[in-house]
């Protein structure tokens, strides 16, 4: 069954990325809501590497502002909640748990260094898009950004190593004032083929 247009206009269509928010609360049950649902998003052997840090309180978001670009401050300021999408290293350990058709899953990536960071990174960024669409499907909006030190952010975050940051994503309600227009896409011609 297909999702109607309206549907497809609150998650993709109407959207932006937001560069400033309205004074408007985002509950930590409304959190729940939005990670409930992006967690059934896929990833490779059901990894689930994605961690989300959510800063909500003034002095936890502080904690975050010397790693940002000069540029990315003022919007990240204004949103309710700043959400570290970040990867666990040792996601594999959950394995047993959440793979268990494979019973030798967890060892393969705890033997092999390479796969088990190809593996977080790639399906951390995919957990961290299917909490964006989750979150826009629960009518917050979202600014996801890479304009940040990365090192400061784990060090400050993430001192052990066992995480590390994928992307900030700011998370609110935004102010329609600070909404640019949308930049020209790739046409299919563009960027797809058929073979």
């Amino acid at each position: 069954m297909r999702i109607d247009q309206t549907a497809l206009d609150q998650l993709f269509l109407n959207a932006r990325s937001s560069n400033g928010f309205i004074d408007k609360p985002v509950s930590e049950s409304l959190l729940k809501e939005i990670y409930d649902l992006a967690k059934f998003g896929p990833t490779s052997m059901n990894t689930q590497p994605a961690r989300f840090i959510m800063l909500t309180s003034a002095a936890a978001k502080e904690r975050v502002m010397p790693a940002m670009l000069p540029g990315n401050v003022d919007k990240t300021k204004s949103a309710p909640v700043i959400v570290i999408v970040a990867s666990d290293a040792h996601f594999y350990e959950h394995l047993p748990k959440t793979f268990p058709n494979k019973p030798d899953a967890k060892e393969m990536f705890a033997a092999n260094a390479g796969l088990a960071q190809a593996t977080a990174t790639r399906n951390t960024t995919l957990g961290g898009a299917y909490f964006m669409i989750a979150a826009r499907a629960h009518g917050l909006d979202c600014g996801p950004m890479s304009g940040f030190d990365a090192a400061k952010v784990n060090a400050e975050f993430f001192p052990d190593g066992k995480h590390k940051v994928d992307f900030l994503l700011n998370l609110g309600y935004a102010d329609s004032s600070k909404i640019f227009p949308r930049n020209p896409r790739l046409s299919f011609e563009e960027a797809c083929k058929v073979l």
